[in-house]
């Protein structure tokens, strides 16, 4: 049962009340009825500052991206040392290297997960010490499995904590600059390529690979000062005020099949929702994002408007006119969370008297200024309006109406309701944001509002009163969300997942053996040992031509991504014909360029084929396919490296495996077009 101080909304049943899905909201007798009519509802979300720190924030992004994948795409350094001081062969010595990549993949979900509840800073810091400790014990090693659990798992699990949130806590930044800001710091993953290909040679030459380890578990903690960066972002709160002649009955049109919403004031007068005991019916005791109202739909209840429940496809766009204003008023709004606004920036909506209330973010944040911190300032700030196209005013204002600035700021323990990254729909998309529909058919407040969905009551009084530490709502709500298997009934999806699953099989091979092979064909140590850094350098520049492509609507990123891929597979077949330093430089710039690709285009194509709104669930999914793929990949081509006696064995099956990820990709847009429109033949009959 909720609270005795609760707004309960809930669900008839079409036989009791001929409605079906209409909300009714009920007092207890004690004046909460009156109590609901007085506060409407107030939502908060993250709206990106589009500068200021977030520009450090890529930067220090950047430098993680530089160590992580530096160290990660160059361990085929160490493998020869160890092979030979533990006689093992090439498959066993190879799983030290795949358990590192793999377990740095397959624990996304979960680091996501960590990250969401106790924030970008402690997960990356936390990351760079379990990271640096493995590597550190790796010294100590007596045999290759001690490698397979300090230097494969510790050393594995530590790199997922700090590429994870380096990698989408640039997003949260950014919103017009997202894509080069994005763009610029996953450009750390070529320079570290390129950087830690010598610097790994002259280490193990000097001091040996032990010592080598040790070394790069000093610059590993270097991980720790980025990530005390990543502070968090002070929250907006938005509310919305219900109109004179709005009836105070007005419900909320959920729509069918959408479960029943618990709304009720907390302490400092915000609200939070709950889902009903009867929805954790699942394996993680939560439901999936978007089962849980956006900060536009709880808005829109707040002004009075029924709300209807939109088809999954297009959950993410906002609907209705009650967020519409220009484009020189959010402008302004984005000038001032990013505190470069002047107090004659006033914004009023033309036609109405100046509402006294202010844009200010929730609860306090760790640092006495945070990034959007002028918003703190009081009394002289000016107040933002948003007027509706149908003539209704809306404020977004800091606080309710009569009451007291200092109850917005009582405790230093207050939620940032808004500040759930992984509440948003869009967190893992790091292309431009003009590619999305949602964001090019409304303003910018609304977008956000529309891809934010809110924490549930017990998701708030869990971080308030320190409860449930060891897997709280924010924890399972996400692991839900990523891990949900029903995309795995997409065919489109899973032809999506195979091709990853395959490409990533021999993804980490040519980083492994190529400066190993051109040895062996009679290349210079001192030159071959360039091969792997060449692949750096045409990563960073693909990442950034492919970056600058997509912002073009007319680009077709599946295109671009079949011809990528097919070329580095083609040339990876075809790398071992000759070996000289012309042809194997020429093959590291080809591959480099289908790796860039590769990554870059993942987000952009899982939001063209499914949606924004199954991104999360399909970045997860995509994470558990490409590292059981990684573990797999280095010992098959190393078990076929020695069982042939040459290394071209590899990379005849790396290329082969990752010319056909390309080719199980060619019909793909086909076989979406199809499954939508079946889609919607199902939906039609049953109209």
């Amino acid at each position: 049962m909720p609270p005795q101080n609760s707004i309960e909304l809930t669900t008839k049943p079409e036989a009791e009340n001929g409605a079906t899905g209409k909300l009714l909201a009920n007092g207890n007798g004690n004046g909460d009825t009156e109590k609901a009519k007085e506060d409407p509802p107030t939502t908060t979300l993250i709206v990106p500052p589009d500068g200021g720190w977030g520009w450090l924030v890529m930067v220090a992004s950047f430098f993680c991206n530089v160590i992580v994948d530096g160290i990660v795409m160059n361990v085929g350094s160490f493998l020869g040392p160890i092979r030979d001081e533990f006689g093992v062969s090439e498959a066993e010595v190879a799983l030290v290297s795949s358990l590192l990549s793999g377990f740095y993949l397959l624990t996304g979900p979960f680091v996501s997960a960590l990250a969401n509840r106790w924030g970008f800073r402690i997960v990356t810091i936390i990351g760079a010490v379990v990271a640096a400790v493995g590597f550190f014990v790796s010294q100590y090693a007596t045999s290759i499995v001690f490698l397979y659990v300090t230097f494969g798992f510790i050393g594995g699990v530590g790199f997922c904590f700090i590429y994870v949130p380096s990698v989408i806590t640039v997003g949260y930044y950014f919103e017009k600059w997202r894509a080069v800001a994005t763009g610029i710091a996953l450009c750390g993953s070529g320079v570290g390529t390129f950087i830690f290909s010598p610097v790994n040679a002259m280490l193990i030459e000097s001091l040996g690979w032990r010592s080598a380890l040790v070394a790069q578990a000093a610059i590993i903690l270097l991980c720790i000062a980025c990530g005390a960066i990543f502070r968090p972002i002070q929250p907006t709160e938005v509310t919305a005020t219900k109109a004179a002649d709005t009836p105070a009955d007005k419900g909320i049109l959920l729509g069918e099949g959408l479960p029943v919403v618990y709304t009720r004031p907390l302490p400092e007068g915000r609200y939070a929702y709950s889902m009903p005991n009867s929805s954790h019916n699942t394996w993680m005791g939560a439901n999936p994002n978007y089962q849980y109202p956006t900060a536009a739909e709880i808005f829109r209840q707040g002004s009075g408007h029924n709300l209807d429940r939109r088809p999954s496809h297009t959950s993410g766009q906002l609907v209705s006119h009650n967020l519409q204003s220009t484009t020189k008023k959010l402008e302004k709004i984005q000038k001032r969370l990013a505190g470069q606004m002047t107090p004659d920036d006033t914004i009023h909506a033309h036609g109405y008297p100046t509402a006294h209330h202010e844009l200010n973010p929730v609860g306090e944040a760790d640092e006495e200024e945070t990034e959007n911190g002028t918003l703190l300032a009081a009394p002289e700030q000016q107040s933002v309006t948003i007027t509706t196209a149908a003539g209704r005013r809306h404020t977004v204002s800091g606080r309710r109406p009569n009451e007291p600035a200092s109850s917005r700021h009582g405790s230093r323990r207050t939620l940032n309701d808004g500040a759930r990254p992984m509440y948003r729909d869009d967190i893992f998309f790091t292309g431009s944001l003009a590619r999305i529909p949602q964001y090019k058919s409304q303003t910018s407040l609304g977008y956000h509002m529309s891809v934010t969905r809110l924490p549930t009551q017990a998701d708030v009084e869990e971080t308030e009163t320190e409860q449930c530490m060891v897997c709280p709502e924010a924890v399972r709500r996400t692991l839900v969300t990523m891990l949900g298997m029903s995309l795995l009934k997409s065919i489109s999806f899973m032809m999506l997942a195979f091709s990853g699953f395959l490409t990533m099989m021999g993804f980490f091979v040519p980083f492994l053996y190529v400066k190993q092979r051109a040895v062996a064909g009679g290349m210079a140590d001192e030159v071959s040992t360039f091969i792997v850094s060449a692949i750096g350098i045409s990563n960073t520049i693909a990442r950034v031509v492919c970056g600058v492509l997509t912002s073009f609507k007319n680009i077709n990123a599946l295109h671009l991504n079949n011809v990528a891929i097919t070329l580095g597979g083609i040339a990876t077949m075809m790398s071992g014909m000759y070996i000289t330093e012309v042809y194997q430089f020429t093959y590291a710039a080809i591959f480099g360029l289908a790796i860039a690709c590769f990554s870059a285009l993942r987000s952009i194509l899982v939001v063209d084929l499914m949606g924004l709104e199954k991104l999360t669930n399909a970045f997860g999914i995509l994470c558990l396919f490409q590292g059981i793929a990684a573990f797999l990949g280095a010992p098959i081509a190393g078990y076929f490296t020695e069982l042939t006696g040459t290394y071209d064995a590899s990379f005849y099956i790396s290329g082969a495996l990752i010319t056909l990820s390309a080719v199980l990709c060619y019909p793909l847009a086909f076989v979406n077009r199809w499954e939508k429109q079946r889609a919607a033949k199902k939906d039609s009959q049953k109209v």
